[in-house]
This record gives structure tokens, C-alpha cells and sequence, in this order.
């Protein structure tokens, strides 16, 4: 299952396994492994696959489907961040893509502008 699905989500993120081996500290070969079936990382290299994926363990084990979610240790419950906060980090990224800083403002005036039109509109009616 791990193959498959590190395999899936790097591509989904937009990752080639080179990027992806740097950003872990392996090797590409040992990503092609892993993807191959040749080998299984190590609990170590899963928690380093998985948080670089923007993903959980979970997901690339086979035990749940949504790769997209992430759980909060602390409660088991489903975690929402606040989206003004993660733009105002310096980094965000969106598909494995890390945003520039004029990419993140953008994102934020257009989100601002939605939420002011539909206040605006739920005011009127």
C-alpha cells in the first residue's frame, strides 16, 4: 500500500522523487525503492515522508483515504487551521509548492474581497 500511495501523492503534490528525496535527506534511489516496493522506510523516514507530503502516516499506510487529512495528536480530532495564519507564515505552500510572499498577499486580498462581497450581500437582502 505504501508504494502506491507515496507514489500518488508525491506526483499529486507535484514532487519529483529527487525533490522529494532532498527534502527528506535520502536518496532519489531509496524514494524508487519505496515507490518500487523494494523496500519499506523506517518509522523515522515514514513521519519525515508524511509531514513533507503534507499528509498523515495514516494515510500512506492504507488506513484511511483522504490524504488531505491532517489530526491533531493532542485530541484525535480533526485539526482546521486558520487560513490568515498559515498565509502569514513565511512559508505556505499549495500542492507541494512552496508560495511566494506576493503569491500569499494576493491570496489574501482575494479571500478578504470574497468575504467582504458576501457580507455585503447578506446585509442587502
Amino acid at each position: 500500500m505504501i508504494k502506491v500511495r507515496l507514489r500518488s501523492i508525491r506526483k499529486a503534490r507535484g514532487l519529483s522523487q529527487e525533490e522529494l528525496a532532498r527534502r527528506v535527506n535520502t536518496t532519489k534511489g531509496t524514494i524508487s525503492n519505496y515507490e518500487n516496493g523494494y523496500s519499506t522506510p523506517s518509522n523515522e523516514m515514514l513521519l519525515k515522508l508524511a509531514d513533507e507530503l503534507h499528509t498523515t502516516t495514516d494515510y500512506l499506510l492504507g488506513r484511511i483515504d483522504d490524504p488531505n487529512v491532517k489530526i491533531n495528536e493532542n485530541t484525535s480530532e480533526t485539526e482546521y487551521a486558520d487560513l490568515k495564519e498559515v498565509l502569514n507564515k513565511k512559508r505556505a505552500h499549495w500542492g507541494g509548492r512552496e508560495l511566494t510572499e506576493e503569491e500569499r498577499k494576493l491570496i489574501q486580498r482575494i479571500i478578504q474581497a470574497a468575504i467582504e462581497r458576501e457580507e455585503s450581500a447578506t446585509h442587502t437582502e
